[in-house]
């Protein structure tokens, strides 16, 4: 799994965008390839651009924090348009099963391609059937205007689901049209559906032809994903994360006691493994992020306690930045 873009910057996940800029700055000039020669620079180098793309865009970042690297590749496994899934992938079948739509928006700079595909394509369909042309390309011409009677275009329409049905799956009553229960229709939403993807109800579009409904995802108040991963923040004391501790944290379903192993530092992935998002072809884990919260105020007493362990542990600043 790709490593945390924040563990990359070394910078917390509340970090400004200076703070941001600022850990970029030191670590390229620390991992340039015409600064460092050494064996896995580059790589270092490569990663820390990478997580600063990514970070210094308020969009992107945003998308990150709430899916993890699965928010910024769009689409999912098992998705319309998405790389890779039915649409259109295999050996061989590079556009097999890919629609009239999706082509025309692909090739549609491409010098006439769009006009083999007269007639299927939305609101530009009428524009093209005055063109007239060969084997019955005229009004009431079909798909790709060879006088075969053509589908009629897809609608498409936008559905926000919750966090947790678009990670454990279920089935959402979404309105198509219409007055009343006539106009609404239960969506199966498939386990682990990403923002982007697209979900084909056939014969619910106009004229009986088929409806796409784009999804985005809510955000949770608490469980934030990667991939199939599920991350949730737990906070912790600086006792509990020094001397270790058990402390229970709820699970997509459930909840468990944490072991908080002593010496945890906040930023720390604890695995509990299989019980992130289980979809068709995979599980993924759930990982609880430590996040040590420093108490407001201290006594007297409590204060000189800390200042006196203080002066016994090692700073852990000492040749970082050497």
């Amino acid at each position: 799994m790709p490593r945390d873009f924040y563990e990359v910057l070394g910078v917390p996940r509340t970090a400004t965008a200076d703070e941001i800029k600022r850990a970029h700055r030191k670590l390229v000039k620390e991992f340039h390839p015409d600064q460092n020669k050494s064996a896995g620079a580059a790589e270092r180098f490569r990663e820390v651009q990478e997580a600063y793309e990514v970070l210094s865009d308020e969009r992107k970042r945003g998308l990150y924090d709430q899916y993890g690297h699965a928010g910024l590749a769009g689409g999912g496994p098992g998705f319309e348009g998405a790389p890779g899934s039915g649409a259109g992938a295999g050996p061989g079948g590079q556009w097999r099963n890919v629609s009239p739509e999706n082509l025309e928006e692909i090739f549609g700079g491409m010098g006439g391609f769009g006009d083999f595909f007269s007639g299927a394509a939305g609101g530009r369909r009428g524009a093209r059937a005055g063109r007239g042309g060969a084997a019955g390309r005229g009004a009431g011409a079909g798909f790709g205007g060879f006088g075969e009677p053509g589908p009629p275009p897809a609608d498409t329409m936008r559905e926000t689901v919750d966090f947790m049905t678009a990670a454990l799956g279920g089935t959402r009553s979404i309105s198509v049209g219409g007055d009343g229960a006539a106009g609404r229709i239960d969506l199966k939403i498939p386990a682990g559906i990403v923002p982007g993807s697209k979900l084909r109800v056939a014969g619910k579009g106009r004229g009986g032809g088929d409806l796409l409904v784009e999804i985005d995802v809510a955000p949770h108040p608490w469980f934030r994903r990667d991939g199939l991963d599920i991350l949730l923040d737990v906070p912790v004391t600086i006792v509990e994360a020094s001397l270790g501790a058990k402390v229970d944290i709820p699970l997509l379903k459930g909840t468990v006691s944490l072991k908080i192993p002593a010496g945890t530092s906040s930023g720390r992935r604890i695995r509990v493994a299989g019980q992130g998002i289980a979809s068709r072809s995979a599980t993924g884990d759930f990982y609880a992020v430590p996040q040590i919260v420093a108490p407001a105020s201290l006594s007297a007493e409590d204060e000189s306690s800390l200042r006196d362990i203080g002066t016994r542990i090692a700073d852990p600043r000492v040749g970082r930045w050497a």
